[in-house]
Formats: structure tokens, C-alpha cells, sequence
């Protein structure tokens, strides 16, 4: 991206021109409003499907983990393995099946997310006393009414937690699907860092950081809403 150079009306040179390259420039945030727009949206999609596809694929995992306690060490292996895997070597191997598309850095982020997702799924479902299954169970439960009405309810705290770890992390890394043109913000913080544009790498990481936080408290609403029970309890 080139900075610009020419002066403002007054004569003075833009607060990001290169005569000044400020760290804070709202003239910049007005001027690129719409890239910084896109770049917002395009992050936030690909964080939001990576997070969902890593929910429905640890979930099983989890599952199977609990159901076959010989295979837990194996899944918990392989779930935190792929997470040692750097980006840089990640991605390009992926490219061969999903090509340079955003389906690349979600698949991959997705990957990267199961190291949290299914401890935390594993766990949550573990907490459920054992008093309350067989009560679910003596009632005429059977295992797919017992998961959905009695234990997911009971593990939703845990849940949540570790979602709330892996949608923040996630926020993270997918400024580095900007490997393939496709990280959102994080497509902005590299052309900053490459051309040391202040004013658009600061907006970025301050974008960001926001979108971080707005995404943890969203969770926590969203967990509050889910769970009121936990809310009588603490009254």
C-alpha cells in the first residue's frame, strides 16, 4: 500500500503521509474506511465458521473419548499434536485440496482450535456426577436424552470456558491466514509491519483486540442466557 504523500489543504502534510507516519491517525481510518471495513468483516467470517467448524468436529471426538477410554490418549495426542504444527507449514498443505481460499486458513484455524475444544468438552462431560445419570437413568433416560436434556446442560459451564479460550486464540491466528490473502486484519498488520504504515498496523491490532474481547463477552452472555439455574444458585 502507498502512503500518501500529497499536503492537506492547509498545507500540511496528512497525520499517515510519510512526512509524519503517526501511530494515531483517524484521518487514516476515514480515508480507508471501507478496506478497514472489509478487512473487520472478512476476519470476523472466517473466525466465527473456524470456531463452528472446530465445535462440530471435537464434539465426537469428545464423545469418543469418553465412550472409549483406550482411545482418549490417542485423540487427546492428535488434537494437541496438530496445534505444534506451524502455520507456515500448515496452510501450504492444505492449499493443494481447498486452493489460496479462506476455506484454507478455516479448516486450518479449525484444526488449531480442537486442542481446547476437546479437553474442555472432555472435561465438562466428565463433571456431570455419576448420581445424576443413573437418577436420568432410572427415570428412562436412554443415552441420546440423557446427553442432550441432562449431561450437555451440566458440562455447559466447562464448555464455555474452553470455547471462550479457543474463539479468543482463534482471533489470533487467523491474522495469519494473510499467508494466502485471506486474514482478515491480519492482511493489514502485515502490510503495515512490510511497509511500516503506523497508522494502519496500529488499527489493526486495535481492531483486533476488540474483536477479542466483544466475541468473550458475547460467550458469556450467551452462557448466561443458557445456563439460569446457575444464576439461582448464586442468588
Amino acid at each position: 500500500m502507498t502512503l500518501l504523500a500529497h499536503a492537506a489543504t492547509s498545507g500540511e502534510p496528512s497525520c499517515y503521509s510519510r512526512l509524519t507516519n503517526e501511530w494515531f491517525c483517524m484521518q487514516y481510518v476515514r480515508d480507508r474506511q471501507s478496506e478497514i471495513v472489509d478487512a473487520t468483516t472478512q476476519h470476523l467470517q472466517i473466525t466465527i465458521a473456524a470456531v463452528v467448524l472446530g465445535v462440530l468436529i471435537a464434539f465426537p471426538m469428545a464423545l469418543v473419548a469418553r465412550r472409549f477410554p483406550r482411545l482418549e490418549s490417542s485423540i487427546l495426542a492428535v488434537s494437541t499434536g496438530i496445534y505444534t504444527i506451524p502455520s507456515l507449514a500448515l496452510f501450504p498443505l492444505l492449499v493443494p485440496f481447498t486452493g489460496l481460499t479462506a476455506t484454507t486458513v478455516i479448516i486450518g484455524l479449525a484444526l488449531y482450535a480442537l486442542t481446547v475444544l476437546v479437553r474442555s468438552m472432555l472435561e465438562g462431560l466428565r463433571s456431570v456426577p455419576a448420581d445424576v445419570r443413573e437418577s436420568a437413568t432410572g427415570l428412562g433416560y436412554g443415552a441420546g436424552r440423557l446427553l442432550v436434556r441432562v449431561e450437555l446442560p451440566l458440562a455447559l459451564p466447562v464448555i464455555m470456558a474452553g470455547l471462550r479460550v479457543a474463539t479468543v486464540s482463534t482471533v489470533a491466528l487467523t491474522t495469519v491466514g494473510s499467508l494466502v490473502a485471506y486474514g482478515g486484519l491480519g492482511n493489514l498488520i502485515k502490510d503495515g509491519v512490510l511497509t511500516n504504515f503506523r497508522a494502519e498496523l496500529l488499527t489493526a491490532a486495535v481492531l483486533c483486540v476488540v474483536l477479542a474481547v466483544l466475541l468473550d463477552v458475547l460467550i458469556v452472555v450467551l452462557q448466561w442466557l443458557m445456563t439460569p439455574w446457575t444464576r439461582g444458585a448464586r442468588a
